[in-house]
């Protein structure tokens, strides 16, 4: 009994992780090509508070809400030609990310000096499959991509970290405590 309320528990944060993520999507300007947005934050909590397997999870029920037509991409967006323009490479980088923060920080553990380059790393992530995306869709060549599609975002990117590494940080040892993370 007790292993299937802990998955069902799991499986409530996931869609909380999912909504978090359609919701901070929502918050941001446009400069440049994409628009700046704090779905980054909701990624690197999904993966540092609930894991490798659930973080990467709750990104793709998000992924797959806006497949569906939901309007849970940037600008109250959905649709599958969200997917298939040039931000989706981006979008499916998000799932990379929440895997990769947190099969690091089950790895490595959630201290400062471990979290922060872990959360920046899942930052770079997002853009692997992201910028090739991008240059294919728009005709780009690796210049004109690197230029508009990463280079005005890493300052963002950076204070995305410092707060979703503060929110780790704060939250996780609380929410072991209170045994809502094992």
């Amino acid at each position: 009994m007790k292993k299937t309320k802990n998955s069902l528990f799991q499986m409530i944060l996931c869609a909380v992780f999912a909504a978090l993520a359609a919701v901070l999507s929502q918050l941001g300007v446009t400069i440049g090509e994409l628009p700046i947005v704090f779905t980054q934050v909701a990624i690197f909590l999904a993966g540092g508070l609930l894991g490798w397997k659930w973080g990467a999870l709750s990104m793709v029920v998000y992924t797959a809400l806006g497949a569906a037509g939901l309007p849970v991409f940037a600008g109250m967006s959905g649709g599958p030609h969200i997917l298939f323009g040039y931000s989706g490479g981006f979008i499916f980088g998000y799932i990379l990310a929440a895997l990769t923060t947190g099969l690091l920080l089950d790895w490595l553990g959630r201290k400062p000096w471990v979290v922060f380059p872990v959360l920046a790393l899942g930052a770079l992530v997002i853009y692997l499959p992201g910028l090739p995306w991008m240059m294919h869709v728009l005709s780009l060549d690796f210049g004109q991509t690197i230029a508009l599609g990463m280079l005005p975002y890493l300052p963002f990117d950076a204070a995305k970290v410092a707060l979703a590494g503060i929110l780790i940080l704060a939250l996780h040892p609380v929410l072991q405590k209170q045994k809502v993370l094992r």
